[in-house]
């Protein structure tokens, strides 16, 4: 994964995923999370009382975009169970992806986390701390269906799309190719749309959840699915050690009790066993 939708920074709201959970105000205790306290449950502190501040890119469905005013999503869901155990509200700030890959959002004291469908990488283990890994991800080949094309190795000679500074513009690079970069996942579906480009590589769940919809299902289809290897996590600050573990808790309690399996049927589709067997991160 992934890049910018833009220069500037919102705050918005952030629904929850799971049915019947609802988010917490924060306890009033002075440890506990508590409106006037920016010591969370289990001494996790947190750079707004009250708040888990989690630091995003839109958009970047499956896993977190704007629907019906609310940012939602498999991520969004997944951090919403850690700022429940912490006793605190989770809020989103929308920024460009670079911000939060280099820790610099982190560093500044921003956001707590971020989390945005992020493979985890040697090179952004320098600058930040990454969970446990919560998902499996590859990478995909999507093209038009009158495209002729069916493998990414046909891809060569072709006009391929990619988002910027993402993993999946560096695999194409990688393999030799030249992608026009996109700022945006919504930007890269378009230029195939459009015709800019003739095929696109980039997350399979994002292919995915754009194959829901029965016009890009009629135009477009999955020329190759590669497995890259890449593990998505959540980043904090370095050195962030209580709030990683706090991360690394809800991950495992949701894969125990079966909110995981829940919350990967609805945001991303039929449950693969394989995208939670993820070990732990080095």
């Amino acid at each position: 994964m992934k890049t910018t939708l833009g220069r500037r920074t919102r705050v918005l709201a952030a629904t929850t995923a799971t049915a019947g959970l609802v988010l917490v105000a924060g306890c009033t205790s002075s440890d506990g999370g508590g409106s006037g306290s920016k010591t969370a449950a289990g001494g996790v502190e947190l750079v707004k009382a009250g708040r888990l501040t989690t630091c995003t890119h839109l958009p970047y469905p499956p896993f977190q975009s704007e629907i019906d005013g609310k940012v939602q999503g498999f991520d969004v869901s997944l951090v919403d169970l850690v700022a429940k155990n912490l006793g605190v509200q989770q809020a989103i700030v929308d920024q460009p992806f670079e911000n939060f890959k280099t820790g610099g959002s982190l560093n500044a004291g921003q956001c707590d986390l971020a989390a945005a469908g992020m493979t985890i990488t040697a090179e952004r283990k320098k600058n930040v701390d990454f969970s446990d890994p919560y998902f499996e991800a590859t990478q995909a080949v999507l093209v038009d269906k009158k495209s002729g094309i069916s493998s990414f190795a046909a891809l060569k000679g072709k006009k391929v799309g990619a988002q910027a500074q993402t993993t999946g513009e560096d695999y194409a690079k990688s393999k030799g190719l030249d992608p026009v970069s996109f700022d945006s996942s919504d930007a890269v579906l378009n230029g195939l749309r459009t015709g800019q480009v003739q095929a696109v590589v980039i997350d399979y769940p994002v292919v995915r959840g754009w194959l829901k919809d029965k016009a890009n299902a009629a135009a477009f289809q999955v020329a190759e699915q590669i497995n890259t290897g890449e593990q998505y996590g959540f980043t904090v600050k370095k050195g962030n050690t209580k709030l990683r573990e706090a991360i690394n808790k809800a991950i495992s309690d949701a894969k125990s009790d079966g909110t995981y399996k829940k919350l990967y049927e609805k945001w991303i589709g039929p449950y693969d066993q394989s995208a939670a067997s993820a070990s732990p991160a080095a």
